[in-house]
Parts: structure tokens; C-alpha cells; sequence
């Protein structure tokens, strides 16, 4: 079995085993990261419109794009990290046997696991400042509110990340009694 049949079989495995409100959740994230990409470039047309046509724009326009920006970047980051389909280099594995490829694919994902973890701790910090500072993004919105995203993202792609290693590991101790 190569690395795409690991991958397909996997995939399978968390698709038959996804409780109801999971896939709920999923529409959700979905629905929300449509939402949000569609706001943003609805606004960034209408600033373009007003600045080019009328001289004029929304005064908190610029500052809620880039918030949008910050939110769809992150919402899409969980939503690739569901499967692992994100963006990634694997230089490195092209290059491995196939029966270590998995290896070095579980410590990418614990690597990734303790990354984002610290990224959500210290991003939760970073928001408990801002909360504790009071300032305002934009339009009487606190920046804290703006910047709420980062240690959930962070958060739910760790957690992830975790199922993913978890079901990895699971599924190649009952497939592959030469995995370990």
C-alpha cells in the first residue's frame, strides 16, 4: 500500500466514523469562512467602487478587511486541517522508504501539534492583553474581538492534528504488523 492508499484509507475511516454533530460543525466552519470571504470582497469592491467614483469610502472599512483577511486565513487553515490537506513540503518523503514515510509523517504531525499549541497558548495571552488594555480596532469594535480567532484556530488545528495522529497510528497498528 503507498502513501496515497494510507491517506485514501484513512480519510475513509474518519468519514464512516464522524459522529452527526461533527459534520454539523463542519458545515458550520463552512459556512462561516463562505460568509466571511464573501463580506470581505464585497467590501474591498465597494471601497474600490466609492474611492474610484465618489471620492469618498468607509471610514472602518480598510481596518474590517484586514480582520476578515486575518479570519478567513485562519477559519481556511482549520478547515484544510480537517483531512490534512493543507498546503504542505515533502521533500522529505519522496525520498524515504515507504514503510518510514509514516514515521516521518507522525512526528511532522506532532511537530505541527506543539507549534500550534503554543501558537494558541500564547495568542490567548496576547488576546487577554488586548482585552485588559481596552483598545478599539475599528467602528467601536475591541481589538480583542478582532483578534479572538487566532488561539481557537490554533486551538482546533492542534486538536486535530492530535485525532489525525491518534487515527494514524490506530489505523497502522491494525493494518500494518510491521509498522512499528
Amino acid at each position: 500500500m503507498n502513501t496515497d492508499q494510507d491517506i485514501e484509507a484513512l480519510t475513509h475511516v474518519i468519514e464512516v466514523h464522524k459522529p452527526a454533530f461533527i459534520h454539523w460543525l463542519e458545515v458550520f466552519e463552512d459556512s462561516v469562512l463562505v460568509l466571511l470571504f464573501l463580506t470581505m470582497l464585497g467590501l474591498a469592491i465597494a471601497q474600490i467602487l466609492l474611492r474610484n467614483g465618489f471620492d469618498s469610502g468607509i471610514i472602518w472599512g480598510d481596518a474590517l478587511i484586514r480582520v476578515l483577511v486575518l479570519w478567513v486565513g485562519l477559519i481556511g487553515a482549520m478547515v484544510a486541517s480537517r483531512k490534512a490537506s493543507h498546503i504542505n513540503i515533502d521533500l522529505v518523503t519522496r525520498f524515504i522508504d515507504h514503510d518510514k514515510r509514516w514515521r516521518v509523517s507522525a512526528l511532522t504531525s506532532l511537530a505541527t501539534i506543539i507549534i500550534c499549541g503554543l501558537l494558541a497558548y500564547h495568542s490567548f495571552q496576547f488576546v487577554l492583553l488586548e482585552h485588559e488594555d481596552g483598545l478599539i480596532a475599528f467602528a467601536n469594535i475591541p481589538a480583542w474581538v478582532c483578534e479572538s480567532i487566532m488561539p481557537l484556530a490554533f486551538c482546533v488545528i492542534s486538536v486535530r492534528y492530535t485525532a489525525l495522529l491518534y487515527l494514524a497510528i490506530r489505523y497502522r497498528l491494525t493494518h500494518d504488523h510491521t509498522a512499528i
